[in-house]
């Protein structure tokens, strides 16, 4: 990584988990960030497809599942293991500055494996019902961008691992969605 664009991460990265505390994000961000936190979403996401799509929502929820789990697997095992970035605590220059808010978590930082995950949902979601319900979009990236915007704060992830997961993950959302779309094309939300 260029060493401008390294320091403007970690000068980034400083306001949001310093200059930002405040007593409200320390409680919420952690929150935030915990996929346990969200599991009565994605219960309701697949009750919703079910029962307004029957055989057509299985097909969804997989494809939903499979876009998930495409991002995830691509991230975390094998994007993270070749570009090998320490996350902001065991940085070498930010570490010792570094507000930790939960555990500092195993593994690589880049990119955020949380960010490619939700916005690879996000996306797939938005794409397959924005015609119908547009607000969809706006939700669905704010809900992704709060989550993305929690790992840096919580101070696991520099804002550049969050952007480049956000990326990734829109990516595989949208593909996941064409394909949906393909197998799919009499599908209408």
């Amino acid at each position: 990584m260029p060493n401008q664009l390294l320091e403007f991460d970690r000068h980034l990265f400083y306001f949001i988990n310093h200059s930002l505390s405040n007593a409200f994000f320390d409680w919420i961000m952690p929150l935030m960030r915990n996929p346990k936190f969200w599991i009565p979403l994605y219960l309701f996401i697949i009750t919703f497809c079910l029962w307004r799509y029957k055989k057509q929502g299985v097909i969804l929820i997989v494809m939903l599942a499979l876009a998930a789990g495409f991002a995830d697997f691509t991230s975390a095992s094998i994007i993270k293991k070749y570009v090998v970035r320490v996350r902001p605590c065991r940085d070498v220059v930010t570490s010792a500055t570094v507000i930790s808010r939960v555990p500092c978590g195993t593994g690589y930082s880049f990119p955020s494996t949380h960010a490619t995950d939700h916005f690879a949902i996000a996306i797939f979601l938005s794409c397959i019902f924005f015609r119908k319900w547009p607000w969809v979009l706006p939700a669905c990236v704010l809900w992704a961008a709060i989550i993305c915007f929690a790992q840096v704060y919580v101070g696991v992830h520099f804002p550049v691992d969050v952007i480049s997961g956000a990326i990734y993950g829109s990516l595989v959302g949208w593909l996941f969605a064409v394909g949906f779309k393909m197998l799919q094309p009499k599908f209408t939300a």
